[in-house]
């Protein structure tokens, strides 16, 4: 009988892994060993609270690592629908929605038997934690658009600026929406300051997507290849050891954004989080569960393998204090 390839393998078990449940998976209720704090890391900011130290995993991958900032509120949140939307932007969309890409964009793409196959090897801690390339969607994730009347005005997700302050000091930020290049620019004024782009790593919007000029202009499912970001020069030089063949790939990589269909290419590093379609249904503590999460994937040795046995997920009894 043929033994399969490691390729063929890969791609059975990546099959597998989405049509089993959680449980089946062993997914459910996972925890991480408690590890000493490392005596050298990353220097932080000390003295104060919240979003402003890394620390290594405690008991759960959702209980908060850090306390937020004494300046917000602490709440309690009670378990409430993590998908919702306006009436007015699920009708619209309803009445238009996307379709594939078509071939002259890449068409709908899948994880190479290379991508699964290194994400299926198990995870491993390090001693210390490191600076890991952290993506940013910005409408849906961090902004919501009420109107497109008024293209300019957007709504900012509870603890927006905060938690984009941080990932500059903590991560090495990229941003990068499937907005036109001038929206993104109105966003990314709303958000952060001149200085504070020129830390990004990159800043880019729709036109780096690969969509071919009809793609362009139409309602379609669009994908963050995360290929794209490795492959950019000015990606590769923002690596801290770049001078040293230090790259950036599955390994030190995470792609936070609303829409899971737009990390397809490479499923083990998207971070996914709910919509955001304004206050009114707004669950506020997000972005510090964000933000926990990504501190513990600075432990990681290679975060698609952690984040395909550990996705993100809302803790519904996750309090602020």
């Amino acid at each position: 009988m043929k033994t399969p390839s490691l390729k063929q393998t890969a791609i059975n078990a990546f099959t597998s892994s989405l049509a089993a449940p959680a449980s089946a998976l062993g997914l459910a209720n996972k925890t991480v060993a408690p590890e000493p704090a490392p005596k050298k890391g990353i220097k932080r900011k000390t003295g104060k609270r919240g979003l402003y130290s890394v620390q290594p995993p405690q008991a759960s991958v959702h209980a908060p690592l850090t306390p937020v900032p004494s300046n917000i509120k602490a709440h309690t949140r009670q378990p409430a629908n993590l998908t919702r939307s306006s009436s007015s932007d699920s009708d619209a969309k309803a009445l238009n929605p996307r379709h594939p890409p078509s071939r002259a964009s890449g068409g709908i793409p899948s994880p190479s038997g290379r991508y699964l196959a290194q994400a299926l090897l198990p995870p491993a801690l390090l001693p210390a934690p490191r600076r890991i390339l952290v993506i940013l969607d910005l409408n849906g994730t961090l902004l919501y658009r009420p109107s497109r009347r008024r293209p300019s005005h957007f709504v900012q997700r509870p603890h927006a600026q905060r938690f984009l302050r941080y990932c500059l000091d903590a991560f090495h930020l990229a941003i990068w929406s499937s907005a036109r290049p001038q929206n993104v620019d109105s966003m990314v004024a709303q958000l952060l300051t001149p200085a504070e782009c020129r830390r990004c790593v990159v800043i880019w919007a729709r036109d780096r997507l690969g969509l071919s000029p009809d793609d362009y202009d139409a309602r379609v499912q669009v994908y963050k290849r995360l290929s794209t970001v490795w492959q950019s020069p000015q990606v590769r030089a923002a690596h801290p050891d770049a001078a040293r063949a230090g790259r950036w790939d599955q390994s030190n990589t995470v792609l936070v954004d609303d829409s899971r269909e737009k990390g397809r290419s490479e499923p083990y590093n998207i971070l996914p989080v709910p919509e955001f379609s304004g206050l009114q249904a707004e669950l506020p503590d997000v972005l510090p569960q964000v933000h926990d999460y990504l501190n513990a994937l600075c432990f990681q040795a290679d975060v698609s393998r952690y984040m395909r046995l550990n996705p993100f997920a809302l803790d519904p009894q996750y309090t602020l204090s």
